[in-house]
């Protein structure tokens, strides 16, 4: 789908390679979640990182679970967005995901670094997850490509809920 900061073959072949699996999870009140990442002032989709073993949508129904507190149905898979960060030298494949809610909203069981990280879950209206997003700042690390890559997952979530 995406391909953020393109990098030559040579620069590429050095970085090391991770693959996440990200949602955008909406309520029964259409509300879509959002991880505002307080200690770091940005937010971003719900999502991790693909453990060895684990197919994309273990992982991003895992993810939900546990970051937001959900079960989750999938209902499309929205495309796939790679990052190349060179800050950290950091190939990333993210495999988006359109997300619902099934069931009640529980507490989520965050790991040490996100709640250290201040993480905590919102629920807001499209416009609002925009506007969100659009606010992260590019001096903390990653930043840029969160925020495109997030808006991107948005977007296609966007165009897909429009026909249906």
């Amino acid at each position: 789908m995406l391909n953020l900061n393109n990098v030559s073959h040579k620069e590429a072949a050095t970085y090391t390679l991770r693959e996440a699996a990200r949602a955008v999870v909406f309520d029964k009140e259409g509300k879509i979640a959002l991880l505002h990442v307080t200690k770091r002032n940005f937010y971003k989709l719900p999502g991790g990182g693909i453990d060895k073993g684990e197919d994309k949508v273990a992982t991003v129904k895992r993810e939900c679970y546990e970051e937001i507190g959900c079960d989750v149905d999938v209902i499309k898979e929205l495309g796939i967005v790679t990052e190349y960060n060179r800050v950290i030298s950091l190939k990333q494949i993210s495999y988006g995901y359109l997300i619902k809610v099934i069931g009640e909203k529980h507490k989520p069981n965050l790991t040490k670094k996100e709640i250290d990280d201040g993480f905590e879950h919102v629920w807001l209206t499209y416009n609002d997850a925009i506007i969100a997003l659009e606010s992260n700042e590019d001096g903390v690390t990653g930043n840029p490509y969160i925020r495109q890559r997030d808006l991107t997952f948005l977007a296609e979530a966007k165009k897909y809920l429009n026909k249906n």
